[in-house]
């Protein structure tokens, strides 16, 4: 089936300020899908209040509005393009799936013959409404940690006296895990508890027993007309649950994951997509595995739009997630498209990688004096760093010394942190710096074991780099002129 030649003209819904949690990652979405859409000869009207990206450049689709992200401004751009067909509001975060939503609900859409597409109206809401998500989530079968939907201060009191701590608390309808929060004592509650309840704008929260030190994982999926599926890219958090994916550093393809268990998390995530809505386009599926019973997988969330990882997974894979999302939304099927890395074959492929990408956040804790440094599930970096190499540890190292942080990469700088208890105090709270920290623990003697107990990260990883460390002693022993080949 070639493309519906019903849509002759689109409106691509931008993200909005940079703000932290919600970046350049859009902008580099709306970009390839504005490309994409013309390349088919569709017209591309584009809104986006923020002039500094390149989605607003003139060349990238032939109206620009700048205007603030609202409904009058929707409605202002409807009355001068009458042509407007259709609207992807899945490029730009969930600042642009909020206000299509916002424009349903007022009956915009409706009222001025446009359609949604990339996306649909029921898939935001059972994704973005907790209650709802859960209970479609419990209809297919697919396994959630407990929780409870809170929308009142004393609510939560009772929620929380069941469930006992720690708990997480995740605000329905946020970006980058706002106003979320883990709590590990009843004194944190009451605070936490507040700020999630007004950070969400339907004063609506989730409170989940936490399953802090599980190994959590994300795959990106692309969807046709046809209902076809494909897993573009499997992404591992090196850190485990508790930390927020924008403030994890992240591994493709996962390296500690059995195909047994890929395979079972595949079936999963395909599921879940079918079961959120009819729409072609792309989606992120999270999941949360045991660490002790690699069978026991739950589902933390699934985005139905372009995510900040689906700009990650493009870049690390080669395959352009934004611009087959684009393309599938008027009407493409996966194996009519062309496959962009091998020219030859269609887009119906799944990549294989032989490489590694170790994806490493960027914070910026200087400029906001007396910010809490510890990580948490809402995101606090500014930025990141891609490093690509042949195994991990390569990678990784390229990742470290492209952070610009005064660092030779990891380690063999002469500044390591010397002090046994502050080392194990750093260990066992999420940290900017932790990954070095635990480089200097590996170097001081500290066991894996004891490393691996405070941390919670795989022992893979941590096997990794006391590899480097040894290699570094090895090292170290020669000077340069005597160093043996």
């Amino acid at each position: 089936m070639p493309r519906d030649n019903s849509i002759k003209s689109v409106l691509i819904i931008g993200s909005g300020p940079i703000v932290i949690g919600q970046a350049c990652e859009f902008d580099y979405s709306g970009s390839q899908a504005a490309r994409s859409l013309r390349e088919e000869g569709v017209t591309v009207t584009l809104i986006n209040s923020n002039p500094a990206t390149i989605m607003t450049d003139k060349v990238t689709a032939e109206n620009i509005y700048l205007l603030p992200l609202e409904a009058k401004s929707i409605i202002k751009i409807l009355e001068e393009n009458k042509d407007i067909d259709a609207v992807l509001p899945s490029v730009g975060g969930q600042t642009a799936l909020n206000l299509a939503m916002k424009c349903d609900e007022m009956g915009i859409w409706k009222k001025y013959g446009v359609r949604m597409i990339g996306v649909d109206i029921e898939a935001i809401e059972v994704t973005e409404d907790r209650d709802k998500f859960r209970a479609r989530m419990e209809s297919i079968g697919v396994g959630m940690a407990p929780s409870k939907i809170c929308r009142s201060f004393l609510e939560g009191k009772e929620i929380a006296q069941e469930f006992g701590f720690p708990l997480v608390i995740r605000p329905s309808f946020t970006l980058g895990g706002s106003g979320g929060a883990v709590v590990y004592v009843k004194e944190e509650f009451d605070k936490a508890i507040d700020r999630g309840l007004h950070t969400s704008p339907i004063h609506e929260v989730l409170i989940d027993k936490a399953v802090l030190g599980w190994k959590e994982y994300e795959l990106e999926l692309l969807r046709d007309n046809n209902d076809n599926v494909v897993i573009i890219c499997s992404i591992e958090n090196f850190d485990p649950m508790g930390v927020h994916t924008g403030d994890s550093i992240t591994v493709a393809p996962a390296m500690t994951l059995s195909d047994s268990t890929f395979q079972k998390m595949r079936t999963m995530a395909i599921k879940m997509m079918r079961s959120i809505g009819n729409f072609a386009g792309g989606c992120n599926v999270q999941f949360a595995v045991n660490p002790d019973d690699s069978e026991d997988i739950i589902a933390i969330e699934i985005n139905p739009r372009v995510s900040r990882s689906s700009a990650l997974a493009s870049k690390a894979t080669g395959y352009p997630i934004a611009k087959i999302a684009a393309k599938l939304a008027i009407g493409f099927n996966l194996d009519e498209l062309e496959n962009q890395i091998t020219k030859s074959t269609s887009a119906f492929f799944e990549p294989t990688l032989d490489y590694v990408i170790v994806k490493i956040p960027r914070w910026n804790f200087d400029k906001f004096k007396g910010a809490n440094r510890e990580l948490g599930f809402q995101m606090k970096s500014v930025g990141e760093v891609m490093g690509i190499g042949r195994c991990f540890q390569e990678a990784l190292q390229k990742a470290c010394q492209s952070l610009e942080i005064k660092r030779n990469g990891l380690g063999a700088d002469g500044r390591e942190v010397k002090n046994q208890d502050e080392l194990l105090k750093s260990l066992e709270r999420p940290s900017w710096n932790r990954l070095f920290h635990i480089y200097d623990s590996i170097k001081l003697g500290i066991s894996i074991k004891t490393i691996q107990k405070l941390t919670r990260i795989d022992p893979w990883f941590l096997n990794q780099i006391e590899e480097m460390i040894l290699l570094e002693n090895e090292i170290s022993k020669y000077a340069l002129p005597q160093l043996p080949r």
